[in-house]
């Protein structure tokens, strides 16, 4: 494992380790062996269960062309619908308006340090678990932490985002 800020950390990685510490975030992100691109991936290399993974979903608003990030449960399929009567009629967003948006690539989009500050809702099933685990900016980069402090950190509301 890297230290956090350390030049062998890819750019992304070192923005969202200089935003958790600045929050005064007890977990620096650390790299994993192997990617986690998925919520799955990701929660076999932690051993943790697949639910425990805070995967972020970027759509597209219709309205504005802001980004909505979603973060939500990684056992759980978010509602485009539900996500649309909370912010506005949304797409989906393809890997080029994600990094063009985010600053990170599909696979490792972080829930802070974006490029742009984006349009965020926290799904509520997330707060079924005391430990979870978000990206980091990289898709072998993760970060632990709680979900009150995606509240804290992100400044964004827990909704019901997720299917039936």
């Amino acid at each position: 494992m890297n230290h956090p800020t350390s030049p062998a950390l890819p750019d992304a990685m070192r923005r969202v380790a200089a935003v958790l510490a600045a929050h005064g975030h007890p977990h620096a992100p650390i790299l994993l062996d192997d990617a986690a691109r998925t919520a799955q991936q990701a929660a076999d290399a932690l051993g943790v269960v697949v639910g425990q993974i805070a995967k972020s979903i970027i759509f597209r608003r219709r309205s504005d062309d802001a980004a909505v990030l979603v973060i939500a449960a990684g056992d759980r399929r978010v509602d485009e619908k539900k996500v649309a009567a909370l912010v506005g009629p949304v797409g989906r967003a393809d890997a080029d308006f994600v990094k063009a948006r985010t600053g990170f690539t599909i696979g490792g989009v972080s829930p802070v340090a974006h490029a742009s500050p984006p349009v965020v809702l926290i799904d509520r099933e997330l707060y079924r678990f005391d430990v979870i685990w978000a990206a980091a900016g990289h898709p072998h980069g993760v970060f632990r932490l709680a979900p009150a402090d995606l509240e804290r950190l992100t400044g964004a509301p827990v909704a019901d985002v997720a299917q039936g």
